[in-house]
């Protein structure tokens, strides 16, 4: 077996609608077409062929009230300016100082250990998100 590339990230919602505009507005993500599943849900196109699929599931298993922990279950993308991304959480009202349970709570790491510099947010379930860039800006 050679594994190609990553094909698509599945997150659990609870609220379908609140997940859409966060995947829209925060992440800048376009809705595509998703197959007509007995189940409520959303696709979201990333990159060059990556997807994120969003399931509403009764029985999912959720982070509770948990705030950013970066060493937690979490997925990654990939952004050209760690500055310019940065500007844009802010202009959208994340701030680091915000409470650790605050969904607009962000950390910046623009020194991190990995070698390239990391923000991370979460989004309305909690789930945790890592943006990151290529280098410091």
């Amino acid at each position: 077996m050679e594994i190609q590339t990553i094909h698509h990230v599945s997150l659990n919602a609870t609220d379908l609608e609140r997940s859409r505009t966060f995947y829209r507005e925060i992440l800048g993500l376009c809705e595509i077409a998703r197959p007509d599943f007995p189940f409520p849900g959303a696709w979201f196109a990333i990159g060059g062929g990556q997807q994120l699929h969003l399931i509403v599931h009764p029985e999912a298993t959720l982070r509770g009230d948990k705030g950013i922990d970066t060493r937690d279950t979490h997925f990654a993308v990939r952004v050209a300016s760690f500055t310019r991304a940065v500007e844009f959480l802010r202009a959208r009202g994340y701030r680091e100082d915000a409470a650790g349970h605050d969904l607009l709570q962000m950390k910046l790491n623009p020194r991190a250990t990995a070698g390239f510099p990391q923000i991370y947010i979460l989004d309305p379930d909690r789930h945790v998100i890592e943006i990151n860039a290529a280098a410091l800006d």
